[in-house]
């Protein structure tokens, strides 16, 4: 299996591609965006940047020395949790109904979702996988707000795809809040299409009980 494809099967990423998701605005909008966005790309570089460097290295040490999947978790689990805004992320990706979920509800789903975006991770860049990861030098202001990094990950064969990361700034500094795969699927989008039936099945229970079971199967060398 190449790289790519490696990528898209455990990133559970479907066909839709969110056209909108980067929220590209027109006429002054975009003027506007585009005349402060000069200076904005060259200072955030070094910090909007610094999350996925951190994530990328665990992913690195992951697949060196995580023999087991557990193991792999354990390197993971930290970088993970200082590059994403979880709740962010899994907000977007129930969408609207997040609204009526109580905090009991938030709270389980949340710690699933941790584990599952763990687990995948731990799944994907195993030992043998020799995934090359590569970070632009400079970011992109994203009109809708934030910062946009490029990235690639690809193989010693040379084959490789773009990663891209919405990183938006927050209190505890920059977070990733979507990733586009091939530079334009979102993987929030795929993960709102992938979730609604659970969601409409079984509520909030029945989503976190389906990121339970394919978080089992993730960490099961």
């Amino acid at each position: 299996m190449t790289m790519i494809r490696r990528i898209s099967k455990h990133a559970t990423l479907s066909l839709f591609i969110a056209g909108g998701i980067l929220g590209i605005a027109r006429g002054n909008a975009l003027a506007q965006a585009a005349s402060s966005s000069a200076q904005s790309v060259s200072v955030a570089s070094d910090t909007s940047s610094a999350p996925i460097n951190g994530l990328y290295d665990a992913l690195r040490a992951a697949q060196t020395s995580g023999k087991t999947a557990q193991q792999r978790a354990g390197i993971i689990a930290p970088a993970v949790d200082k590059a994403f805004d979880l709740e962010a992320v899994l907000r977007r990706s129930v969408g609207l109904r997040y609204n009526d979920l109580s905090p009991a509800d938030r709270t389980r789903l949340l710690g699933s979702f941790r584990q599952f975006t763990i687990a995948r991770y731990a799944s994907t860049f195993k030992p043998g996988t020799n995934a090359v990861f590569k970070v632009m030098p400079q970011t992109r202001a994203n009109p809708a707000g934030g910062q946009i990094v490029d990235t690639t990950i690809g193989g010693t064969t040379g084959d490789s795809t773009p990663v891209d990361y919405i990183m938006t700034s927050s209190p505890s500094g920059w977070k990733i809040t979507d990733i586009l795969l091939n530079g334009h699927i979102s993987q929030v989008a795929a993960q709102r299409s992938d979730f609604g039936g659970a969601l409409g099945q079984g509520g909030a229970s029945g989503l976190a009980n389906l990121l339970d079971h394919k978080t089992s199967l993730f960490l099961h060398d």
